[in-house]
């Protein structure tokens, strides 16, 4: 059985919109990273994860949840898919979103 290959979603305006926002974890301003998602959303071997599947975090963030050692690899997930969740929320509700870019189903979280 063959599956369709994905077509992933790239946003050079989304990405800078991201990082724009202050950190969705910690709520620091100034070093802000959009933070791709380490697995679901398109994510393949040595390919980042789709540009809507992006999370405002500051630089400390960002290392901590992809590699951090204080945490467990699940607690890492939940806080870069909050952080997720407030981006696309934050980002939505201001009217920023990219028209052209689909908002990802909140119910996509965790899968893959």
């Amino acid at each position: 059985m063959k599956f369709p290959k994905h077509q992933y979603i790239r946003s050079k305006k989304l990405l800078k919109l991201v990082a724009e926002l202050e950190c969705q974890n910690c709520g620091r301003w100034g070093f802000t990273q959009a933070a791709h998602a380490n697995r679901g959303g398109g994510r393949g071997k040595g390919i980042k994860a789709d540009d809507n599947w992006i999370a405002a975090l500051c630089v400390y963030c960002h290392q901590e949840i992809d590699q951090g050692n204080r945490l467990t690899r699940e607690q890492r997930w939940q806080l870069w898919e909050s952080a997720h969740r407030k981006t696309v929320d934050r980002l939505t509700k201001s009217g920023k979103w990219p028209v052209d870019i689909p908002i990802p189903a909140v119910s996509e979280c965790g899968n893959g």
